[in-house]
């Protein structure tokens, strides 16, 4: 039976999803990852969704995003979504983007059927991923002369409350994930990821960190990126971790033997170290946030739970999460 997924259509929501590739294999190359790149902020704008921040990694992708409301789109910018599904559009597609130009123009009835169908695609975090997984496994595919799925499974996704200080956690976690696999010491240096492009100065990449560290930010105001920087140092720049082992220390996690007897003991480790762990409950927890965050969700959407189910959410087990509550307890180890 399929695990249920929660999801908030009628105002603002953020989801933190992850895919993997089938087998968990090391298929994507630096070229694949900027194709893979690319895409994922292609098809953001096409679907009118945020990303707030990524990273993409040889096997697997995460990708942090806020779903707007949706509203009616004008024929402008319509026109202008249908583009962006075709960077390199044949004659057809030319053709296409043409006629659904001119049937908007004219207010014909094809025009509203094919109105209708387009914004069916967007605000919807299922169908962003789902865009974008079929279109790289598409190029993918092809240029690898390979056939059959890429992707092992459907994505995973953890609705993740929009205010305190859950962003920011759930957007360091992903950004150090290349400082988790000893490929880098300092995530700005990894170039496939949210903090690492807006350290590069990609302006949307830079709107995302301030949403994750609930900063406004003006396109203007460009110096205002030394402060949300600054704000997202403080956890993605840590010590006291201890080295990924047999990698060269480039890593930093924390031992096995670490965390199972601080655990043991009843401790809590730091909030900066434990950042450098996998952390099951950015994957598994269902819904992240604070206490009253689950559970008003919960009262809105109690068609979306099981009836044996509990509705108490579980607090956040490890490290001091700021008072983090998660909807589904683990059935593993928090970390691993």
């Amino acid at each position: 039976m399929r695990t249920a997924r929660f999801k908030i259509n009628d105002k603002v929501a953020y989801y933190h999803c992850v895919t993997r590739t089938v087998n968990k294999e090391m298929l994507f190359d630096s070229r694949a990852k900027e194709v893979l790149r690319k895409q994922l902020w292609q098809m953001a704008e096409f679907c009118g969704v945020e990303i707030i921040t990524y990273c993409i990694m040889t096997n697997h992708f995460h990708v942090l995003v806020k779903v707007p409301e949706q509203k009616q789109l004008n024929n402008r910018e319509l026109v202008r979504r249908f583009r962006l599904l075709y960077p390199k559009p044949t004659k057809y597609q030319t053709m296409a983007v043409d006629v659904l130009e001119a049937n908007l123009r004219q207010g014909s009835k094809e025009a509203e059927k094919e109105r209708k169908r387009l914004q069916a695609r967007m605000g919807d975090v299922s169908v962003f991923m789902k865009e974008v997984k079929q279109r790289f496994s598409i190029w993918y595919n092809r240029s690898h002369r390979r056939i059959g799925t890429l992707w092992a499974e459907r994505f995973k996704s953890t609705l993740v409350e929009g205010k305190r200080h859950a962003l920011t956690i759930c957007a360091a976690y992903i950004d150090l994930n290349p400082v988790r696999a000893a490929i880098v010491s300092d995530p700005k240096e990894y170039r496939w990821s949210g903090y690492g492009e807006a350290v590069g100065g990609n302006d949307q990449a830079r709107d995302g960190i301030a949403i994750a560290c609930e900063i406004s930010r003006s396109r203007k105001g460009k110096d205002n990126w030394k402060s949300i920087s600054g704000e997202y140092r403080k956890l993605i720049y840590c010590k006291g971790s201890t080295p990924a082992p047999g990698k060269g220390g480039s890593g930093a996690v924390i031992s096995e033997k670490k965390w199972k007897k601080v655990l043991s003991e009843g401790e809590s480790l730091p909030l900066t170290s434990v950042l450098r762990c996998r952390v099951r409950y950015f994957t598994d927890g269902a819904i992240l946030g604070s206490k009253e965050y689950i559970q008003s969700y919960y009262k809105e959407h109690r068609r979306d739970f099981r009836r044996k189910r509990k509705k108490e959410p579980r607090p956040m087990k490890g490290s001091d999460w700021g008072g983090l509550f998660v909807y589904r307890g683990l059935r593993q180890t928090v970390f691993g």
